[in-house]
């Protein structure tokens, strides 16, 4: 498959992800299970913003002076295309991770522990499903019509279900995991699981971790086909998502209190997958140049942003 990715860029993506990987889990660990203020959310979401945006010109300046401005141009727009996209799609994930929190009652000292799991988790899936859909589309150029149409439908039934409040009661693969899983009856510290009377028991945040690593997967399979719109080079849609990814744990807290505050954004998501799913699936007859995809995006996202401070929703049991 064609790719940009050369040794050195691999080397120095997968540098920066280990290292501040290690930064972030010294730093917990170091500050031990405790509650993260907006403060402290919010210094670690401009840090991972900034770092993103920093191997974004880098890699523009490497580009450029290996292949020309023209190519230098080209890759980093995508790269900021595909971040945008993916941390505008994290939006949604959060919501998905705070309704278990909350239906889960986990205390607040050990959310970190479970966001860093599901963020690792995050990487490791996105890599294998980033690699598996760059051969399927090298092999059969079908295959983005496919990606395409599941987008669009994606979009209308995130679009259907926007603003009506999630039941967690009735979700299958949790009812399945509480009916079959011997549990114990409250948290037992940051621990997985306990023997008790000779049998094993889990605790509530291994069913916790389990949901969210089964969350990871979906929201997986709707963003990265999202990417793949844009470009089809492998190193561009890995290190675009990853660095979106990287900075979850984060923006969980610094959005955790503001959720209904943004009513409007699951709105504004769907319309941005209708929009990639429907450049797929014209991508043969039209190519809309990724300067104006990167533009579709910011606008939707930034208007529903605004409209969400600008006409706040009516008073209500909180949906998340």
């Amino acid at each position: 498959m064609q790719s940009i990715g050369s040794p050195l860029l691999w080397g120095v993506f997968a540098s920066l992800v280990v290292v501040a990987l290690l930064i972030d889990l010294v730093l917990m660990r170091h500050g031990g299970p405790h509650k993260v203020t907006f403060r402290e959310a919010a210094w670690w979401s401009v840090g991972w913003v900034a770092l993103a945006l920093a191997f974004g010109g880098w890699l523009w300046w490497h580009v450029s002076g290996q292949s020309g401005p023209d190519e230098g141009q080209r890759v980093a727009l995508e790269y900021l295309t595909g971040y945008l996209v993916e941390k505008s799609l994290a939006v949604d994930n959060i919501f998905v991770f705070l309704m278990l929190f909350t239906y889960f009652a986990v205390p607040e000292e050990q959310r970190q522990k479970v966001l860093i799991i599901g963020v690792v988790g995050a990487i490791v899936l996105r890599a294998i499903m980033i690699f598996a859909g760059a051969l399927l589309l090298q092999k059969f150029h079908w295959v983005l019509y496919v990606f395409g149409a599941f987008l669009l439908l994606t979009g209308l039934k995130m679009l259907w279900a926007a603003g009506k409040e999630p039941d967690l009661d009735n979700n299958p693969i949790l009812r399945w995991l509480t009916g079959h899983v011997p549990m114990t009856r409250g948290y037992v510290g940051g621990k997985l699981s306990v023997v008790e009377a000779g049998k094993r028991l889990y605790t509530p945040l291994f069913i916790v971790i389990v949901m969210v690593g089964i969350t990871d997967l979906i929201f997986a399979v709707d963003s990265i086909p999202a990417i793949f719109a844009i470009t089809d080079d492998p190193f561009i849609v890995l290190t675009s998502n990853v660095f979106a990814v990287l900075g979850l744990r984060a923006m969980f807290f610094l959005l955790a209190g503001m959720a209904d505050r943004f009513h409007l954004l699951p709105y504004g998501l769907a319309l941005v997958l209708m929009f990639i799913g429907t450049k797929m699936l014209i991508v043969d007859v039209v190519k809309i140049p990724v300067l104006v995809s990167l533009a579709v995006v910011a606008t939707i996202i930034g208007a529903t942003v605004v409209l969400s401070l600008l006409r706040p929703a009516p008073d209500k049991k909180a949906s998340w």
